[in-house]
């Protein structure tokens, strides 16, 4: 179902974006090891660090909450920008250990901003960093960046390097996964508002009906009504009641074209509703493909099923991901099978898909037939609706 689906896509976006925490977590875990196997670190060192980096982490998760909410975490950003610093420079600012920490932030930070600010705030996390790793790898703080036999120069434009490659990667990073789950959004968004336009122009139709059929005749009868009403009044009751039966007349006029557009929408066509949901679901971009008989259903039956169309649709429409749908009639003498398979399976059970598919049953039941929707094992839900068709009298 599409709510399913969004609601899923979402968490895969929120893990994607802490994964990144879940790296800073990895390589500060290395790099203390590292540190307490060459003795280059200490727990005056480690703890303090590791506090400011649960402190961020902290923070870091409500900026990732923000950014699916489409809002910015400017003052949680303000806030883990300086302290990832802290971390850094407390932690021992090795470039592969606790100077991984700036990169995961500006990894986060950058998500919300226009390019030039994205890029900008890479350039100022590099110009910033690179110097704290130099001062830390020539003191031999890093144990994992040997310094024996390299020259200063060297150092620095390996730091440099890395910095300035990872500063260059890490604010796209995220921002192509936000900007996937904001498509996904929009297209469920898009499919939402194909589903209320149809609903709209159906009211639409059935408001424009109701006006051509019936408001001439209820304007009549007002008209007739007043007339009788001033005749009375001047005692000509023989005018008086003839413009009376003719408002009688009217108004069962009016009574009788009320109903026959009443039942014209409560007995749909089925193939007028086939072409209707094949143009409303090809508009949301799914492909509908028909399969139909040469023979036209009973018209009995061809009623039930298309009830069983447009619920189909309408599920499709606001519960499925379906990117394709075949709708398949067929019937002999004995009996009428409507099938509705389409590729956006829905994980849901039956019943908790609403009411609809419930009334539907009812319907079926009540002409003898029975209604069966289910996810397939080959990732598709089928609907299938199996109706007897009456005996001809004198056959």
């Amino acid at each position: 179902m599409v709510a399913d689906g969004l609601g899923r896509a979402r968490k895969i976006v929120r893990w994607t974006l802490n994964v990144t925490l879940v790296a800073v977590w990895f390589v500060v875990g290395v790099a203390v090891l590292a540190g307490f196997a060459t003795d280059t670190t200490g727990w005056h060192r480690v703890l303090p660090a590791v506090a400011g980096l649960v402190v961020f982490s902290w923070l870091f998760f409500r900026i990732t909450g923000a950014v699916l909410d489409h809002r910015y975490a400017r003052r949680e950003v303000v806030a883990s920008g300086p302290l990832s610093l802290f971390v850094m420079v407390v932690g021992g600012s090795q470039a592969l250990g606790w100077g991984f920490v700036p990169l995961a932030w500006l990894s986060i930070a950058a998500v919300g901003l226009s390019k030039k600010a994205a890029v900008a705030l890479g350039a100022g996390t590099a110009v910033v960093v690179i110097p704290l790793a130099v001062i830390s790898t020539l003191a031999g703080g890093d144990p994992t960046f040997p310094t024996d036999e390299a020259s200063v120069a060297g150092v620095i434009a390996g730091v440099a390097f890395y910095y300035v490659v990872m500063c260059a990667l890490f604010p796209w990073t995220n921002r192509l996964w936000v900007w996937i789950w904001r498509l996904a959004e929009e297209a469920h968004a898009g499919r939402e508002a194909q589903a209320r336009l149809a609903v709209a122009e159906e009211r639409l139709r059935f408001a424009r009906d109701l006006h051509d059929l019936v408001g001439h005749q209820l304007s009549a009868i007002a008209v007739k009504s007043e007339l009788a009403v001033r005749l009375s009044a001047a005692e000509d009751a023989a005018a008086a009641r003839d413009e009376m039966a003719e408002v009688r007349g009217l108004a069962r006029t009016a009574l009788r074209e009320l109903r026959e557009t009443v039942r014209g929408y409560r007995t749909l066509d089925l193939g007028a509703e086939l072409a209707t949901i094949r143009g409303v679901l090809e508009a949301a971009g799914v492909s509908c493909h028909l399969h139909l008989p040469y023979r036209g259903v009973p018209d009995d039956v061809a009623a039930v099923f298309a009830w069983v169309i447009r619920e189909a649709a309408t599920n499709i429409l606001r519960h499925s991901s379906a990117s394709r749908c075949d709708i398949t009639v067929r019937h002999s003498e004995e009996e009428a099978v409507l099938e509705v398979r389409n590729d956006g399976v829905a994980r849901r059970a039956v019943e908790d898909v609403g009411s609809g598919l419930a009334g539907l049953g009812e319907r079926l039941a009540a002409v003898g037939g029975t209604l069966n929707a289910r996810p397939t094992g080959s990732g598709e839900f089928v609907l299938r609706a199996v109706a007897p068709i009456p005996a001809k009298v004198g056959a």
